[in-house]
């Protein structure tokens, strides 16, 4: 159990981040929801987070695009006695484009959001995580991390480097109490990409089920997609006392997209 800690979980307000946050918030962890989203929807998940597991949860609507916001978010923290134990750097977005005709700002974007925005937050959390000598960092990196694809060169750019920031946080802070390991989801299950099974379903005749096999065999062998609480769950393991001496690891939960 997690009772008592506090888990910072950025991009939590839908898919992965939130399926991980409700999975910390099952372990009785205090959390702090972050990421964009309509206001209602966002209360609506908070409220519902603390009523169902009996945990403190707070909203913090910090743009991670801008350290300054990411800094103000743990200074709001801190002003209420707290300290994050337990961060997840999981916010991120996407952008597809061949090298040559890729936008410079949505560069610019994809790697303050998926990369830059884990260093602010890594940073700032350490400080408190090292005084009281127990801590947790994962990061929600990608299948992306570890192999490429086509017209993705942000996000792979990204992701890679997440991997390697992982490494570097692990080995600074290997003989603490504090890990840092990475987690590389293949092809996700959340709202979005079903989403795009529905409507590669109705532009291909295809049943739903049919579309979304041929989605999914793309890339994973296993014809199955990952899901926000599979991910939760080995989140769940990263932040226990078995896995004290998992550092510095790019654990892949991918179909066997990277084994092939």
């Amino acid at each position: 159990m997690l009772t008592g800690k506090l888990a910072l979980v950025t991009g939590s307000t839908s898919g992965i981040g939130l399926g991980i946050a409700r999975a910390l918030a099952r372990q009785r962890a205090n959390l702090v929801l972050n990421g964009f989203g309509d206001p209602a929807e966002i209360e609506h998940q908070r409220a519902g987070l603390a009523s169902e597991f009996g945990v403190e949860a707070h909203y913090e609507g910090a743009d991670l695009s801008k350290p300054d916001e990411i800094e103000a978010m743990f200074a709001r923290i801190a002003a209420r006695g707290a300290a994050v134990d337990i961060l997840v750097n999981n916010a991120g977005i996407q952008h597809v484009a061949r090298v040559e005709r890729f936008p410079t700002e949505r560069w610019d974007a994809v790697i303050a959001i998926n990369l830059s925005a884990a260093f602010h937050a890594t940073r700032c959390a350490l400080p408190a995580m090292q005084q009281r000598n127990w801590g947790r960092v994962v990061n929600i990196a990608s299948a992306h991390g570890l192999v490429a694809s086509v017209e993705k060169a942000a996000y792979v750019a990204a992701k890679h480097g997440i991997v390697g920031l992982t490494k570097v946080v692990a080995l600074e802070n290997a003989r603490t109490g504090i890990t840092c390991n990475a987690i590389c989801p293949g092809w996700v299950l959340t709202p979005l990409v079903q989403k795009q099974i529905d409507a590669r379903a109705a532009q291909s005749g295809q049943t739903v089920q049919q579309a979304k096999i041929a989605l999914v065999s793309e890339k994973q062998p296993s014809q199955e997609f990952v899901t926000p609480e599979q991910l939760g769950e080995l989140a769940v393991f990263l932040c226990s006392p078995a896995a004290d001496q998992v550092r510095g690891v790019a654990w892949a939960m991918d179909g066997g997209w990277t084994a092939q």
